[in-house]
């Protein structure tokens, strides 16, 4: 087993703030691309579609991937961009303000390859200021969306009355190649997806309407585990690698990632009191944090629902599980509005593992204005 992970916890209710209280999570959009490929028919969508039905073709095909590189970054640098606009628009419209009064936009994809970045094209979309504070998180994969989360909720803490608006959007298209033995298990695991959150503290303006808290978060790394889970960029696309290590090392590791809940003063928590917003980097993650943690049937329902609808969208899936969360909580009252506090895990190379303390604003005594 690796060396102890390690694990950096900043914790909002410590220290000053420029904000009169912790960030908050003000609204979610999510989008899909319109045209869909059903995981079942994807194996045979995905060879047809390469011809590459017999393996005896993959040397020739091989020699025309330079050109279809280059016309996928050229689709994707103008699709990614625009699949996040339609994510955006839609927690702008739940949010009820006027886009111009986003403060700050942080944006993450493994798609995007050229500068200017997706998101300069993304704050033109969407009519925002030309002084909005932009910032590009790139090749962070499926942590993405917890990383974005995270510097959201430090900017939105020390900027009185900054909102900031998180945009994830991926698409499998930069990834495209023949088949390959090992690109095969990523080939059938990840889809194409964006996610906006927009998240603020303090007090909140009329209509705003706090969705979940961000009370403290971490960042830990498993060290020795470099080699389990990466991607790199490569003449044939980007390149993903995902050991068969991944669901043990998490689960091995497991216990220290939510060392962060020791951080708010709750030493000894059941982990079936809380609610949970898990990536879901695949089916054997999720099993492995499940048994792990002794964790009730239930527990991870919104993270495995996203998998089976979308897939693996890399870091723009949180935001699709935080949307199945709240739809939930709003649709059934039974499960998660009985819980006050929760966790947000994503798991990206490294491995990394972003993880949010958060609470349901219904019971934490946090009003709306």
């Amino acid at each position: 087993m690796p060396g102890a992970a390690t694990t950096a916890v900043v914790d909002s209710r410590r220290g000053t703030q420029h904000a009169e209280g912790p960030a908050t999570i003000l609204a979610i959009g999510t989008a899909n691309p319109t045209n869909i490929v059903p995981q079942d028919e994807f194996t045979d969508y995905y060879f047809g579609l390469t011809k590459s039905e017999h393996l005896t073709e993959l040397k020739d095909k091989m020699k025309r991937i330079p050109a279809l590189l280059e016309t996928r970054v050229e689709i994707a640098a103008t699709e990614v961009p625009k699949l996040a606009e339609s994510a955006a628009r839609k927690a702008i419209a739940e949010w009820g303000r006027p886009a111009t009064d986003i403060t700050h936009l942080i944006f993450s994809t493994y798609s995007g390859c050229r500068a200017p970045s997706a998101d300069l094209q993304l704050a033109s979309l969407l009519g925002l200021r030309h002084s909005v504070s932009r910032t590009i998180l790139s090749l962070h994969g499926c942590s993405g969306g917890g990383r974005a989360l995270q510097l959201a909720k430090e900017i939105a803490e020390n900027n009185h009355g900054a909102r900031v608006l998180v945009a994830l959007s991926e698409l499998t298209l930069v990834c495209f190649s023949t088949p390959d033995e090992s690109k095969i298990v990523g080939h059938g695991l990840f889809g194409d997806g964006a996610g906006a959150i927009i998240v603020g503290a303090g007090s909140l303006a009329d209509g705003e309407r706090p969705l979940f808290e961000m009370v403290a978060a971490s960042q830990t790394t498993i060290p020795g585990t470099g080699h389990a889970l990466g991607m790199q960029a490569t003449g044939s696309g980007i390149d993903f690698h995902l050991s068969i290590q991944v669901p043990t090392l998490i689960k091995d590791n497991i216990q220290q990632m939510l060392d962060t809940f020791r951080s708010v003063g709750n030493n000894n928590p059941n982990w079936n009191d809380l609610f949970w917003a898990v990536h879901p980097g695949g089916r054997a993650i999720l099993d492995n944090i499940e048994g792990k943690l002794q964790l009730q049937p239930w527990k991870l329902a919104a993270s495995r629902q996203v998998l089976h609808n979308y897939g693996n969208m890399s870091g723009a899936t949180i935001a699709f599980v935080l949307d199945e969360l709240r739809r939930r909580r709003e649709k059934e009252e039974h499960e998660l509005q009985q819980h006050e506090w929760g966790v947000m895990l994503a798991f990206g190379p490294g491995i990394t593992i972003e993880a949010i303390v958060m609470r349901n604003p219904q019971l934490s005594g946090l009003k709306e204005n």
